[in-house]
């Protein structure tokens, strides 16, 4: 929460009398804009002044002696995550933070350099899994959001180099961080930390599927698991969170198969195709569980959003059509929904996703047979009229909505 957003909605809870002019000015007083740069600055000195050493040691690291280059190594960390402490316990939170997240990237620095020093060749990605462990125990530790995004990212890098470099994919990687973060991310409730933490898991999902040589349909199972782990998140805003990632990784594959799927060979469709019984079983099951989830939290109606998930692929024909059918539909009903909630947020996704929508069926309608230079002036006025016009409805639906709220005191 900053103090410019309070400035702007404090106004408006005053006028409806949820607090008094006294609370409002109280409340604007504990968000000092001052505060937040003194609190940035002493981050971004530390981290640049980290990132100056390790860089100079790097650089002058052939001259250095093999014993000084450990001993470097062990006292660069040991300040880091000693200093990190120091300024905790002096209440400099941010500065201590870090601090120790300079500590965690020495650590992962050490273990390259100290492979590079004594001539380690490594066949797997071992020593990224234990840097990652290392940066998720520190997560529950400091509960911090930093070193959780760290670990992430160590993670999913570590898992895109075993798949490039060893042709491999790293199952021990892939289960410390859904255990470990994921755990992390389901007590902790953070919006952006869930919302970071589908997307390291469809990348690395995707990483499995291509990796395997498996048909590509059974990304599906993957990207639905985790929809439907977001039914069984009470909280909504987290739990779509966590499904906003699959849902928009199914309206990109339905996208694809709008626009390249009449161009696909025999072949190109077998590489697609998972075996029905299981795939759809699997599929099945995950729609049963998704079902009840959505119905213990009173979310009945959101089972509308597995359309994305229909595999029309196994049509004999009109499959692109069904798709761009599907993507229509799909659009309209979060557009309704944003609109029946009055979630501002949903309204400008579904805003979006519709005008995309519209967009791939105008292209596939028309770029065959229209010249080029029209069908782009065509298109432009097209998007810009739609976008006026849902966000003209946007505002008047959600004008009317707070006139109501009004009213109704």
């Amino acid at each position: 929460m900053s103090r410019k957003w309070l400035e702007h909605e404090g106004p408006e809870w005053v006028d409806k009398r949820i607090i008094t002019r006294e609370q409002y000015e109280q409340i604007l007083d504990l968000y000092h804009d001052n505060k937040h740069a003194i609190g940035v600055l002493p981050l971004l000195g530390s981290i640049l002044v980290g990132l100056g050493i390790l860089s100079f040691i790097a650089a002058n690291w052939q001259e250095i002696p093999q014993l000084v280059r450990l001993i470097l190594i062990i006292v660069l960390m040991v300040v880091f995550y000693a200093g990190g402490e120091l300024f905790r316990k002096n209440d400099h939170d941010r500065l201590g933070l870090a601090m120790t997240a300079l500590g965690l990237t020495c650590f992962g620095g050490g273990i390259v350099l100290i492979a590079q020093m004594f001539h380690l060749v490594s066949y797997d990605i071992t020593s990224f899994i234990i840097w990652g462990s290392v940066g998720t125990l520190l997560t529950y530790l400091y509960r911090s959001k930093l070193l959780y995004l760290m670990s992430l990212l160590i993670f999913t890098v570590a898992q895109w180099y075993g798949v490039v470099e060893h042709h491999q994919f790293s199952y021990v990687c892939f289960a410390i961080m859904v255990v470990g973060l994921g755990y992390y991310s389901w007590r902790r409730q953070h919006v952006g930390v869930i919302w970071c933490f589908a997307v390291s898991f469809m990348l690395q999902a995707l990483m499995l599927v291509i990796e395997q040589e498996w048909k590509f349909l059974w990304i599906f199972v993957p990207m639905m698991l985790l929809y439907t782990l977001g039914d069984w998140i009470k909280d909504r805003s987290s739990g779509f969170a966590l499904q906003s990632v699959p849902l928009a990784s199914a309206f990109l594959f339905a996208i694809v198969m709008v626009l390249a799927f009449d161009d696909f060979t025999r072949g190109d469709r077998l590489e697609l195709l998972a075996q029905i019984p299981y795939f759809m079983g699997a599929l099945l099951l995950l729609f049963a569980v998704s079902l009840y989830g959505k119905w213990k939290h009173n979310r009945i109606s959101s089972a509308f959003e597995w359309i994305l998930a229909v595999p029309f692929i196994y049509l004999h024909s009109g499959i692109a059509v069904m798709y761009l059918l599907a993507l229509f539909t799909f659009s309209f009903y979060v557009l309704w929904r944003g609109y029946m909630e009055q979630w501002r947020f949903k309204i400008n996704f579904a805003t979006v996703l519709f005008i995309c929508t519209t967009m791939v069926a105008y292209f596939k309608l028309t770029w065959d047979f229209m010249d080029k230079s029209l069908f782009f002036i065509i298109g432009g006025l097209l998007l810009l009229t739609l976008s006026w016009f849902l966000n003209r409805r946007k505002k008047v639906v959600l004008r009317d909505a707070n006139e109501g709220g009004n009213h109704n005191e």
